[in-house]
């Protein structure tokens, strides 16, 4: 089951993917008589997602194609799914290819793991800024796989990760790599990664949730950087260092989780954006399966 985050009269309301387009919840409950929440966080809070993904699998996907108020996917205005995660989390040099391009060794014992702050999100089409601080030279972006967090928890075993899990993103994560390497402004400094992880729009997510049912074994879904249509980087979740049941576990045993809490896991090789540029996040694996790629415009603020 796929779900979105569309506005409509000037709301951002949670909506259920159809062949037809977007169904928002609100008129799933309409057209029902049912009560689920009708935005993406308060589902994720509820723990409803799981439920309505039981009733789309015992024929709730058929009745939704018959029924009225689907919004075209053309016509829709997609969002971030949600604003205002309570922790977003970000892994690096979680590839060994990605690692290596930028002259470090992948960490092995303990992942990179660093936080994002919730300001800096935006959604699909929406603008990425690059920083007008004369330190910011160069800004990279990274097309991640995002693993969406079902539930508040803590301690969960690698065998049973999935059941914290309450689906899949694409994601556009950000880095400001000019002031992590050093310029003719600053002398570069790892410990400046939460600096250059949070100018404002340095998070992107979107514009699916998709269920984990969707995704048999995520081990084999192929993720790819793209930079104006062209793919600049791909591989498998496979070849990561740190695979997500791994991820999941370790950080349920050290920060614990809430719902909502986002977990960016690592990019094939981040490029870099200029103004003009559109960033993009593809993720597709076996059998044709695909997600909704997610796309963002780059502007820079030097320029504009």
């Amino acid at each position: 089951m796929r779900f979105a985050t569309i506005r409509q009269n000037g709301a951002e309301i949670a909506g259920i993917v159809t062949k037809k387009g977007i169904l928002p919840v609100a008129e799933l409950n309409r057209q029902t008589g049912s009560s689920w929440k009708e935005d993406m966080m308060s589902l994720i809070q509820a723990q409803e997602i799981p439920q309505l993904t039981k009733w789309y699998n015992n024929g709730g996907k058929e009745a939704l194609e018959g029924m009225e108020g689907i919004i075209p996917r053309e016509e829709a205005v997609f969002c971030p799914l949600y604003r205002n995660p309570k922790r977003i989390f970000g892994i690096g040099l979680n590839y060994v290819d990605h690692a290596g391009d930028i002259g470090s060794a992948a960490p092995q014992g303990f992942p990179g793991s660093f936080f994002k702050m919730a300001d800096t999100l935006i959604g699909p089409g929406d603008e990425i800024h690059l920083p007008a601080l004369k330190e910011a030279q160069r800004t990279t972006a990274e097309a991640e796989l995002g693993v969406i967090m079902g539930r508040d928890c803590r301690d969960v075993s690698e065998e049973n990760w999935l059941d914290a899990v309450v689906g899949y993103t694409t994601i556009l994560d950000m880095t400001e790599e000019s002031i992590l390497k050093g310029n003719d402004y600053v002398k570069g400094n790892p410990r400046y990664l939460c600096i250059v992880k949070n100018f404002p729009t340095f998070f992107s997510f979107g514009p699916e949730l998709v269920t984990p049912d969707e995704v048999p074994d995520v081990l084999k879904l192929n993720v790819q950087s793209v930079l104006n249509g062209q793919v600049y980087a791909e591989n498998v979740v496979n070849n990561m260092t740190h695979r997500p049941a791994r991820l999941v576990s370790l950080h349920s045993s050290i920060q614990g989780w809430y719902a909502g809490d986002i977990l960016s896991t690592g990019t094939p090789r981040a490029f870099h954006i200029q103004d003009g540029d559109v960033a993009e996040c593809r993720i597709q694996g076996p059998d044709g399966f695909e997600m909704a790629p997610l796309k963002n415009p780059v502007v820079d603020l030097k320029k504009h």
